[in-house]
């Protein structure tokens, strides 16, 4: 509308001004009021030691810190907000010593009017709708007809440039005073008044401020305008997943879901639990690309997918195959992560397969975690036509843990793939496996909960993705044993090179603890000898065996390593430049005890080490130990 002269009528312009007037009749609640912001040079919070330009640059750099912190906060809050009303709230958290935002409100704009949608930080004393003309002489209103911001820092600044209105607002006892568009699609749909009890001198940080809290405040209003229909899809698709565990008979499941910050209920992410014939049970774990409802969409249909191909029948392989050729008929621009696990609680036997997802966290009864490496393929979508997705079979023993998860549980706070997992570690180690749920609390407390961050978390933008989480756990009943064990089992292929790796590095996370690191190292390298001498000189897979049993600082290591193969190994006398040979020699001059065990299919070749132990003294020989001659 132009802003030609003003041809309103005398009844006119005082039913506008009433208009107005009524819109100013609004005292501030006391629980907003700030204390007296800081003058600038004044000694505070963050000044230098001596008040000298160090200090003050520090202490500027805190400020902005900290108001960045506000804002990523206030910005994740208002994600989740569902009212007009409420952003308004959500916005006045931005109230800092020395950002003193004492009132905000929130207007409409129509072709031909001025409306209040909402507002916090005031108590309305009129049950009438307010409402101006956009041509009326309030900041509001030209910020409305021009799209550009106002900033008023001070009271005689209002008075001057809007003498029409200012009588009315002057009453309230505020210094200072911002209207900032709020633009849609290009067209101008709000304005927000944000109002200060203190003078702000709105400076280039300042503003900057403001109009990323303006933009903010514009997506969520968009969101609750046109987002009911996609929070009703993805509340829908929330319950359909459950919010609790379940329990079959030598197994037990906890699951959590925490939805993204883009202020949906879910996102591409999934946990499901399926029921199989001959009670075995099926447990998948997903992430489909995005954070939108197109990717919550795929989601479900993805996961009555893999509930079909499930219950038809299919191995591990072949759901994930299938599945993959499904996405891509959905949408090729698409991919997703997943591991399907089929379980069979009588024997505790999983058979694996992986898609491109994070690998599993194994924790045992003691509390040792460590990434449980699992043979996979390419995520599902990505090439529908590479359909190799290898299956790994593992025993769960009594009491041991497995958890499945997405990457927003290791990555949310700003972690990479590394110090996430250490973080993850720390809060699953702790605590008797029994209470399943309070573990699975304690994991989601410990990644998503703001006030158990750290101040360089806090000051750190949070991963914006959903997390999904599912415990399955081997219910010991009665079969514990009597002195604490870590398990691990393993097998690697002949066409299975990067196995030896992962075998290592499973190994170093069984000894995490142990008391000698020198021993560590001989236990590594021992292993690695007796799988390089299946892998290089026979044609069969090699499966290892680890326990740690006894109580610290007098534990053994025993470690097995089996294979098919017929021939026995003979101890030999390499030369100095013989390339091999010598892998008994050093299990004769390492370990404390070694031997070959002939097996009714192959053989297995065993070694033990003792903690702090030399030549197994601290340890009880097992029959058929010796030496090289023993193993002739």
């Amino acid at each position: 509308m132009a802003d030609g002269g003003d041809e309103r009528s005398p009844k006119e312009r005082s039913a506008e001004l009433a208009q107005i007037e009524a819109l100013n009749r609004i005292d501030a609640t006391e629980e907003t009021r700030a204390p007296p912001r800081r003058r600038s040079g004044e000694p505070g919070e963050g000044s230098g030691r001596d008040g000298g330009p160090e200090g003050a640059e520090a202490a500027a750099g805190r400020t902005s810190r900290r108001r960045d912190a506000l804002l990523l906060d206030t910005g994740r809050a208002l994600a989740e907000a569902d009212s007009i009303n409420e952003v308004a709230r959500t916005v006045s958290h931005l109230h800092s010593p020395d950002f003193s935002l004492d009132g905000v409100v929130i207007f409409g704009v129509t072709e031909r009017f001025l409306n209040m949608l909402g507002q916090y930080g005031y108590r309305k004393r009129t049950d009438r709708m307010l409402r101006m003309p956009i041509n009326t002489e309030y900041p509001a209103a030209e910020v409305a007809r021009t799209g550009r911001p106002v900033y008023l820092s001070t009271p005689d600044e209002y008075r001057r440039r809007f003498p029409a209105t200012w009588a009315l607002s002057a009453r309230k006892g505020r210094q200072s005073w911002a209207f900032l568009p709020l633009v849609t699609a290009g067209r101008i749909t709000g304005v927000l008044l944000a109002s200060f009890r203190d003078p702000m001198a709105f400076d280039p940080e300042e503003r900057s401020l403001l109009v990323l809290t303006a933009r903010l405040i514009d997506h969520a209003l968009e969101r609750n305008r046109t987002g009911e229909a996609e929070l009703a899809l993805s509340r829908g698709l929330r319950r359909s997943m459950g919010s609790g565990g379940s329990a079959t008979a030598g197994m037990t499941v906890a699951t959590r879901y925490v939805p993204t910050g883009g202020g949906l209920m879910v996102g591409g992410d999934w946990y499901d639990v399926i029921n199989l014939p001959a009670d075995r049970i099926a447990l998948v774990i997903g992430d489909v690309q995005g954070h939108d409802v197109h990717a919550a969409s795929l989601m479900a249909q993805l996961r009555t997918a893999v509930h079909a191909y499930a219950a038809e029948g299919h191995g591990p392989d072949a759901v994930l195959a299938r599945t993959s050729r499904f996405l891509t008929s959905l949408d090729e621009d698409r991919f997703a992560t997943c591991i399907y696990i089929e379980a069979d609680p009588g024997t505790g036997v999983l058979q694996l397969a992986r898609a491109g997802h994070p690998h599993p966290v194994l924790r045992m009864p003691d509390g040792t975690c460590m990434l449980k490496h699992i043979r996979g393929g390419l995520p599902l979508g990505l090439m529908p036509d590479e359909d190799d997705y290898p299956v790994t079979r593992m025993e769960l023993g009594y009491g041991e843990i497995l958890m499945l998860c997405t990457d927003g549980l290791i990555e949310t706070g700003g972690h990479d793939m590394y110090s996430g997992w250490v973080r993850v570690r720390d809060a699953l180690s702790p605590g008797p496996t029994e209470d399943l749920e309070g573990i699975a609390d304690s994991l989601i407390t410990a990644v998503n909960n703001p006030g158990g961050r750290t101040e360089q978390e806090q000051l750190t933008p949070r991963n914006e993705d959903d997390i999904a989480l599912l415990l399955l756990r081997r219910d010991a009943d009665g079969h514990e044993p009597v002195l604490p064990e870590r398990r691990l089992v393993l097998t690697i292929e002949q066409d299975q090179a990067e196995g030896l790796a992962e075998a290592r590095t499973e190994l170093q996370a069984l000894l995490h603890d142990w008391a000698a690191p020198d021993q560590v190292d001989t236990a590594v390298l021992l292993a690695s000898e007796l799988l390089g001498n299946v892998l290089v000189h026979t044609d069969q897979t090699a499966a290892l065996t680890a326990s740690v049993t006894g109580e610290r600082g007098r534990r053994r290591l025993r470690v097995e390593v089996t294979d098919r193969g017929d021939e026995l190994p003979h101890q030999r006398t390499p030369g100095e430049l013989a390339s091999s040979g010598r892998g008994l020699m050093l299990l004769d001059i390492l370990s404390d005890q070694w031997s070959v065990r002939p097996e009714s299919e192959g053989k297995t070749v065993w070694f033990a080490v003792d903690e702090g132990g030399e030549d197994g003294e601290d340890g009880e020989p097992d029959e058929g130990a010796g030496s090289a001659e023993g193993a002739g």
